[in-house]
């Protein structure tokens, strides 16, 4: 073995282009290189910084880095499985590798795979700025046996919540790195990977151990050295052993579900809480969404999504600590609930919200408030009735959409003339959309308000877009 790798030194390609010449290791950048003036892929790298036209969130990038046969994709394998709630697409810049030409694959032994130049950075770039707002893309296939792409052959990737973007030098690029909302390298012993090397190439590329190990000390090594380990210091997280270490990726994706369940309005008001986006709360909303869902599934799936966000605001109530004595004879220390509790729903569309509220609390006292809508302004109260001792009582407040915000600040308004506190306020409703959502927290900041969806916005009409159109029509069947 040390004989095969202490020979291989010699000429060698770039990995780029041919020109008719070698180039010895020495004349290998030992630096990033810089970009080379494609002026769309340029743009389309400064594009994605940027958030999409119509407000939707941007996917969460991941970058994971590392020497070959480091355990990158064992890494990224075990992120996917944990985020199995959200949409995760895996691309991979081994797929963007440049495929050789008849005169570059001639001399195969001379081309260095492991170099910058080996890689098609633009279409990578043009690839990613499409994916990151909210395009599918068609990436290549490269053949490793042939050394060449799949011509007509494509993987079809499509939008997604998570986008992992995994390679030996995804971080050696400004432009890739810009991309990136975590970087993440993997970082493995050399004997390790070298033996990982050799069972890869061999097995999954049929090729033999000679040239895997003259490759290995002519180019990989090399590369890593030159290339992969400086890029190391870019990283946010380091990953000793890689898969192995199952605490560091528990860690990680602990992190990035934080991120995904965080709307960026969360961050802005801490008391804005949306409860956490699985498929099958996905999947409710696409049917309630659905213009051509009959009135009993609508309703069906409504209350589903309805009890959901009661038990959710529920759980931001106080509670005192309470024990009881199990059938066991056991001592269990638990929790005892809110005894002052009332819901108070905006008619009638928050009337929708009553038989949820009533289903997780037992025997609980509905107060109900009238308003009269014309258009964004003129919002008249025109009905309440509320208990009696509100005042010493914590409130949920009812309503299935927070449009403008107007109707719901006039109800608070009504509720905190009662002498109901306003940290003592929770305003639940199924979707809310940006303005009024402003439009509350800025009047209110210490009430509460717990929503499953926060949509991109209104239109010029007022109406909340993708919206649930006219809700309690929808519900009560009189649309």
């Amino acid at each position: 073995m040390e004989g095969v790798m202490g020979s291989a030194v010699g000429p060698h390609f770039s990995g780029l282009r041919l020109d008719s010449r070698r180039l010895s290791s020495s004349s290998l950048p030992s630096s990033p290189s810089s970009a080379n003036g494609n002026g769309a892929a340029d743009a389309a790298a400064k594009g994605l910084a940027s958030p999409r036209a119509d407000g939707t969130r941007q996917p969460f990038v991941i970058g994971v880095s590392g020497g070959t046969a480091s355990g990158k994709t064992t890494v990224c394998d075990m992120i996917i499985q944990q985020l199995h709630d959200h949409r995760v697409v895996l691309v991979n810049q081994d797929s963007f590798y440049r495929g050789l030409t008849e005169e570059q694959s001639e001399h195969l032994q001379d081309y260095n795979f492991d170099h910058p130049d080996a890689f098609d950075t633009d279409q990578l770039l043009e690839c990613m700025g499409k994916l990151k707002s909210g395009q599918s893309v068609n990436i290549p296939i490269y053949d490793f046996k042939n050394h060449r792409r799949c011509s007509e052959s494509f993987r079809k990737v499509n939008a997604s919540d998570v986008i992992i973007l995994e390679g030996i030098l995804v971080f050696h690029d400004q432009r890739v790195r810009d991309l990136m909302d975590m970087k993440i390298f993997v970082d493995t012993d050399a004997d390790i990977r070298l033996a990982r090397r050799i069972r890869r190439d061999t097995v999954d590329r049929g090729r033999d151990v000679t040239s895997v190990l003259e490759q290995y000390g002519r180019f990989v090594k090399p590369a890593f050295d030159d290339f992969v380990l400086p890029s190391k210091k870019y990283a946010d997280v380091i990953i000793p052993r890689g898969g192995d270490n199952h605490v560091a990726i528990d860690l990680i994706v602990q992190h990035i579900h934080t991120k995904l369940g965080q709307h960026d309005l969360c961050k802005i008001y801490p008391n804005v809480y949306v409860v956490h986006t699985t498929f099958q709360i996905r999947g409710m909303h696409t049917l309630i969404r659905d213009r051509n869902i009959t009135t009993p599934d609508f309703v069906f799936y409504s209350d589903r999504l309805i009890r959901l966000v009661v038990e959710h605001g529920l759980g931001h109530l106080p509670f005192t600590e309470k024990q009881v004595v199990t059938p066991t004879g056991s001592i269990y220390m638990g929790v005892d609930f809110c005894k002052k509790l009332c819901g108070v729903s905006i008619v009638r569309s928050g009337e929708s919200m009553e038989n949820a509220l009533r289903a997780c609390c037992k025997g609980i006292k509905i107060g109900k408030i009238l308003i009269h809508r014309v258009g964004d302004n003129g919002q008249q109260l025109i009905y309440h009735k509320l208990p009696m001792d509100i005042a010493e009582r914590h409130v949920l407040l009812l309503d299935p959409v927070l449009g403008t915000g107007n109707s719901a600040n006039q109800a608070i308004e009504l509720l905190i003339r009662k002498g109901v506190p306003e940290d003592r306020i929770i305003f639940l409703n199924l979707i809310s959309v940006p303005e009024g959502v402003h439009c509350v927290c800025k009047r209110f900041p210490r009430l509460k308000i717990v929503t499953s969806e926060i949509d991109v916005g209104l239109n010029e009409e007022y109406r909340v877009i993708p919206g649930l159109g006219e809700y309690g029509d929808r519900y009560f069947g009189t649309d």
